[in-house]
């Protein structure tokens, strides 16, 4: 018994010289090391993702001017203010109407509107290269293979005369401008046949209808002309479709979404409003890629839009608008490039100098990558 509780007493005063040490060297432990492990237990916040109604709305609401012509192409503003996504956010969109690109250039430029749904313009690069504070943000329009919504259309009694690009050379051609997206479309076309719009009868004729309407009566050979008057002629019998613009121009950005110096100054209600615009961005892929809830985008458009008539949505090539948003860069540079080289710039610009991504990349980290 002596033994034993000998043996007893000697355990416990082992035991408590082991605790004591393990306490020392707890005490002991480096500041820096025990302030990592702390850092490693304390969650992080992590970004909202896939979700924007975690994305806090802006209090008071704050009104978004839009320059915009109500197009189809649109759709990124058109559809979010129907679903009430720019409302969520705690944003209210006030749209406006111009009548010249110009004109909404300089009112972004002023301060007077804050986003603008545009195409790309010598006028808005040189505004740019005057230190104006523009920049282009996301996508509003490409032509997607096979489905060019914008195109040159050949009249109909010509197809057989027109078969290949070298038969443009001295036709009687139409854009509604120049020194802008619709002589680049056209000049990129004659360059599959060695020419440029200097070997064709360049016409310029204001308003596509009107284009529609030259080709009828036969006093023009063919133009460029966009949905759904390409769908209008085609159904009348008045234009061929052609070519399909994959063939001549794969990596064209057709039209833009511009932020101007008042949206650029709001950075937060600026990520909030791209959140929103590519909602609706999604939501009109899923119509007309996917075949997903259509007939309530397809209502909506003809409630908004200039295109009423809603059999016409089912028969028109779609617009292209990316779903994460992000535009050709390599299509602006091209742009760039052709207003350089025939001296429409005053002064060197990159696709990285006009183009901001990152409203983008903040509505992506909050949506997450579209599920193609």
């Amino acid at each position: 018994m002596k033994r034993l509780a000998l043996l007893l007493v000697f355990v416990m005063l082992f035991s408590a010289l082991a605790v004591g040490c393990g306490r020392q060297a707890v005490q002991e432990q480096p500041k820096q090391e025990v302030k990592q492990n702390a850092e490693q237990a304390t969650p992080q916040p992590a970004a909202p993702k896939g979700d924007a109604t975690k994305l806090a709305p802006l209090s008071p609401a704050v009104k978004v001017t839009v320059g915009l012509k109500q197009v189809v192409s649109d759709a990124g503003v058109l559809i979010g203010m129907a679903k009430g996504y720019y409302k969520e956010l705690g944003i209210e969109i006030e749209m406006v109407q111009f009548n010249t690109g110009q004109d909404m250039i300089n009112a972004l430029g002023a301060g007077q509107l804050d986003v603008g749904c545009t195409v790309t313009a010598s006028g808005l690069f040189n505004a740019m290269l005057r230190g104006i504070p523009i920049k282009v943000v996301a996508d509003k329009g490409i032509n997607v293979a096979g489905k060019g919504y914008y195109r040159l259309m050949i009249r109909k009694d010509l197809v057989d005369e027109i078969k290949d690009f070298k038969d443009l050379r001295g036709r009687k051609l139409a854009v509604v401008g120049t020194a802008s997206l619709d002589e680049i479309a056209l000049d990129r076309v004659l360059n599959k046949g060695g020419m440029t719009t200097k070997d064709v009868d360049l016409q310029v004729i204001r308003a596509f209808p009107d284009i529609v309407a030259a080709m009828s009566n036969k006093s023009i050979d063919g133009g460029m002309i966009i949905e759904p008057f390409v769908t209008a002629a085609m159904s009348k019998d008045i234009a061929d479709p052609w070519k399909d613009p994959s063939e001549y121009d794969p990596d064209a950005q057709t039209a833009l979404l511009v932020y101007g110096k008042s949206m650029l100054e709001r950075p937060e209600v600026a990520k909030r409003f791209m959140v929103a615009y590519i909602k609706s961005l999604r939501d009109y892929n899923d119509a007309f890629f996917k075949n997903r809830n259509q007939d309530e985008i397809i209502s909506i458009l003809a409630e908004y839009s200039t295109v009423k008539d809603k059999e016409l949505y089912k028969k028109m090539y779609p617009v292209g608008l990316n779903p994460d948003g992000y535009v050709r860069m390599k299509g602006i540079q091209m742009d760039l490039d052709w207003y350089k080289q025939r001296e429409l710039l005053k002064g060197d610009l990159k696709a990285e100098d006009v183009v901001d991504n990152s409203f983008c990349d903040f509505a992506v980290q909050v949506l997450g990558k579209y599920e193609k």
